[in-house]
């Protein structure tokens, strides 16, 4: 399956690397969103199967958006993408609605799809 995503983070910086590496690697990156809000814009219009969604999306809540995510493109695989070790943040992962959680430094498309069970 072809991995069509959306790459949700606050840093242009970061959406820019992180799309230039994944698409090295295959995955393609339909959409780059800001905010909670272009996320589930685009993720409505662009229906990518794939949104790797960052939990501290500035001031908003990434692991609230996965909820919205799910209500409004619900053909959308949400995976959480954090600075900060996943280990740390186990019970926030595990009561959202993700299919779970990478960090920043180890992203990469094998990653993503031996957590989406695709390797």
């Amino acid at each position: 399956m072809k991995l069509r995503a959306l790459l949700v983070d606050d840093s242009e910086e970061f959406l820019a690397a992180a799309g230039r590496m994944l698409e090295s690697e295959g995955i393609e990156i339909v959409g780059y969103a800001k905010t909670g809000r272009e996320a589930l814009e685009l993720a409505v219009e662009l229906e990518p199967n794939l949104a790797l969604v960052d939990i501290e999306l500035g001031d908003e809540d990434g692991i609230e958006l996965t909820g919205e995510l799910e209500a409004r493109a619900p053909a959308t695989a949400v995976v959480l993408i954090s600075a900060y070790d996943p280990d740390d943040l186990t019970d926030l992962i595990a009561e959202s609605r993700a299919a779970g959680c990478l960090p920043k430094s180890a992203l990469s498309a094998a990653a993503i799809a031996g957590l989406l069970g695709l390797a």
